[in-house]
Parts: C-alpha cells; structure tokens; sequence
C-alpha cells in the first residue's frame, strides 16, 4: 500500500489533476472566454481589412469560419461584421488598432495564469509586461489567420505569391505539398512562444513542448467535436433566443482557454520532473 500511495503521490496525471483544480482553471477559463469574446470582432475586421492584398472575398473569410464555428453563433458574426461594413470604412483601420490593448489583456489573464502554475509572481515592470501581452496577442492573431486560411485558401495564396513575387512553379508544387504541415507548424510555433514567453520564469524551449503539442491538438479536437456535437444535437436559439449565438460563442471560448491553460500545467509539472536543454 505505501507503494502505491508513493506512486501516485509522484503520478504525473496524479498531479496534473491536483493543479487543475488548485489553480482554478475552470474560473480562469472563463476569464479567458470573456477575454476572447472582446478580442473576437476586432480579429475579424483585422482580417477583412487585409483583403485587399489578397486573392480572397469577404465571403471566403466567413465560409471558413463558418466551417469551424456553430450555425448560432455564425449568424451572431455574419450580422455583426455586415453592419460595421456598412459604417465609416475609414474609421475601420483605426478602431482596430485602438481595440488591440483590450484584447490584449486575455494574453495578461493567460500570462497570470501561467505564474499560478510556476508558483512565481510577475515581478517584471508594467511596460514590459504589457507591451509582451501585446505582441502576444498580435501573434495569436498571426496564427488564427494561418491556422484557418492556408489549408483552405493555400492554393490560391500560392498562385497570388508566384503571379506577384516572380516564383518559380516548383514553388506552387512545395507550397501546395506543404501547406498543410507549414499551418499546424505554425500553430505549434506560436503556441510554444506563449508557453514559453508568458510565465515570469527562466527555462528552456523545449521544456514546454508537451504542453504546446497537447494544446495543439485539443484545442482542434475540441473546436471541431463541439461544432459538430451543436449542429447534430444542440438547439440553442430555441432555448436562448437570440442570446442562443453568445451562449454557443462563450461555450466554444471557454473549452479553448481550458484547454490553453491546461497546456500550461502540464509543462508546469513536467518542468518539476526533468529540465531538458533547449
């Protein structure tokens, strides 16, 4: 018996549980839900706002998001976007830019989490902590365009480079044989820069991998299992109403900062165990 308790004492899952329930994910997840669900509009008009520089149409953006995200809460994007289109298109560029330090403040909730985790307390200066938040967020915004056009619109994005930059046509072979990798790359890139970037701690790259790699892929299960789990059985307008589309948005939002979170704790409890160089 004293063996079994050691071992589940020294149980990795053992104590990844532990530190999921006390850290308070699932109060944390929600501050993060809410964190997205400002940041959501601003991403979308940041992205429409690009179109002029690529081959796409406002429609091709929303058909991609309408692939991931669930009918309730498309309806809810759709209607809001058409009628800030329909406003100051000169005032568009500029309210994007002023909506980003809010927005930002979801990386800040992440990065305090991410302390909690550590057990270690954000000592570096404001400035430094914002302006990292910043460009946090601006490169989480780098991965939603990647992660939701290039498998989609690769091709097309191929042929506008080589039309404008002069490649060659092996170029449109590499682009079009790996896209799809180069898009969960960068994922995987950008996710491993926040865990390792965010946490008011000194350690090494690869230290956070397990967590960026676990992220990585939950965060595509969830996303993909939820949509189909409320378009085959969930009915949130005839419970909700109008509110149904927010209701579904947060869900959505909430699933994908636990699992972020979760990233977190499990480098947090690896980095207890071994220490690898990077």
């Amino acid at each position: 018996m004293a063996g079994i308790k050691e071992w589940l004492m020294r149980s990795f899952f053992v104590n990844l549980v532990k530190r999921v329930h006390g850290d308070d994910l699932a109060g944390l997840a929600a501050q993060l839900a809410y964190f997205f669900l400002l940041s959501l509009f601003p991403l979308l008009l940041f992205i429409i706002s690009l179109l002029p520089y690529l081959p796409l149409s406002e429609q091709d953006i929303l058909n991609v998001v309408r692939s991931y995200a669930p009918p309730e809460t498309m309806q809810l994007i759709e209607k809001n976007i058409e009628e800030v289109m329909r406003g100051n298109g000169k005032l568009l560029s500029f309210a994007v830019i002023a909506t980003i330090w809010p927005a930002s403040n979801g990386l800040n909730a992440i990065m305090r989490a991410f302390n909690r985790a550590y057990n270690v307390k954000e000592n570096r200066h404001f400035i430094v902590a914002r302006g990292m938040s910043i460009i946090l967020t601006l490169a989480m915004i780098f991965v939603f365009i990647v992660a939701l056009l290039l498998p989609v619109f690769g091709k097309q994005i191929g042929l506008f480079l080589t039309a404008n930059f002069g490649f060659s046509d092996e170029f449109i072979w590499i682009w079009n044989t790996f896209r799809w990798v180069i898009s969960s790359l960068v994922v995987l890139f950008v996710l491993t820069m926040l865990y390792w970037l965010a946490p008011n701690k000194k350690m090494s790259c690869l230290s956070v991998l397990p967590g960026s790699i676990t992220a990585t892929i939950g965060w595509s299960l969830v996303s993909l299992g939820f949509s189909f789990y409320v378009s085959r059985f969930g009915n949130y307008a005839t419970t909700y109403g109008s509110l149904g589309g927010i209701i579904v948005l947060m869900i959505w939002f909430y699933l994908s900062g636990y699992i972020i979170l979760i990233g977190g704790e499990i480098n947090a409890v690896q980095s207890e165990r071994t220490k690898p160089d990077c």
